[in-house]
């Protein structure tokens, strides 16, 4: 039997190659002549993904809040995965960083775009009683949205508005007790952190302090600074950064600005009363001012952070 001239040619580099590790060609040939094709419901783990949704109530509802939730981590697993590769690069391009910017500008738009699930596509009879049950775990509980935030900035611009100037030149550890996410996280009426702060801090404290530290150089806007002192923070490097900043800061936060107004509208003393959070000033980025490459937008822009998308958005 005579082999076509390119499969002898790669047997002959396959047996190189397992020479090369001290490996014996034969046995994983024959390895390969026993083994079973791969299906796509294996590749993908299909019936594990879907066996992950498991309701607490009767509600029929409570599975699309549970699917999209899982479908926005992903997302952001997506996010994270081109972050590293950012941080990681060595050497770093402008066409690198661009090109990894882009994809997770997209991964944005598409949660975006996605969300009027939340928003329009559940009965706010069925949300209002199962999400009681699920006390007091919050989406506020993302920490890999939180990773994403510290890949994206330096750790100060995630600092409270009013405290970054305070902190500017402080250790992360004394920064991280005023992030901004932590103030929509504390009852209203007492200032207290709520059960749902508690866990994550506990859960999440430590990896996010060390991440901050370890990307204090390698963060996107101290790397976006690196390019400009190099003098190669290109017109389309900075659109995708800017781009990021909106669909971060602004697009994502209004969506859910959107979801809360629809199904959990309530005046502020009426949130007091009950020791609920003041997500009213929590989510629209006009209060937070938070802007993860200031240097990128005018003085006017940074003023008016959000107020056209808010009034946009909201008709």
């Amino acid at each position: 039997m005579h082999f076509h001239p390119e499969i002898e040619d790669r047997l002959a580099r396959l047996q190189e190659k397992y020479e090369a590790m001290g490996q014996d060609m034969n046995s994983y040939l024959d390895g390969l002549l026993h083994a079973d094709f791969l299906t796509y419901w294996d590749y993908i783990h299909l019936d594990t993904l879907l066996s992950l949704q498991n309701p607490k109530t009767p509600f029929p509802d409570e599975e699309i809040f549970i699917i999209y939730h899982q479908i926005t981590e992903l997302y952001f697993k997506l996010a994270l995965h081109e972050c590293r590769q950012i941080a990681e690069a060595q050497p770093l391009t402008a066409e690198f960083f661009t090109a990894r910017l882009k994809r997770i500008n997209r991964y944005f738009e598409a949660l975006t775009q996605s969300f009027e699930i939340m928003v329009d596509g559940m009965e706010k009879e069925q949300f209002l009683k199962f999400r009681m049950s699920l006390l007091p775990a919050s989406g506020f509980q993302s920490g890999q949205y939180r990773m994403i935030e510290i890949y994206a900035t330096d750790f100060i611009n995630l600092v409270a508005k009013d405290k970054r100037e305070e902190l500017s030149n402080a250790p992360i550890e004394d920064q991280f007790e005023y992030l901004y996410w932590k103030f929509g996280a504390t009852e209203l009426s007492t200032g207290k952190k709520t059960l749902t702060l508690k866990q994550f801090e506990k859960k999440y404290s430590k990896a996010f302090i060390e991440l901050g530290k370890a990307n204090v150089n390698h963060n996107f806007n101290a790397l976006a600074l690196q390019f400009k002192a190099a003098g190669q923070l290109y017109p389309e490097l900075q659109t995708e950064l800017k781009q990021l900043d909106v669909n971060v800061n602004v697009n994502w936060p209004l969506s859910h600005y959107k979801s809360a107004v629809r199904y959990l509208n309530r005046e502020p003393e009426e949130i007091k009363a009950t020791g609920g959070t003041n997500w009213q000033k929590y989510l629209p980025p006009r209060f937070q001012k938070r802007i993860f490459y200031p240097s990128l937008w005018t003085d006017e822009e940074v003023e008016n952070w959000g107020k056209a998308w808010v009034d946009n958005v909201l008709g």
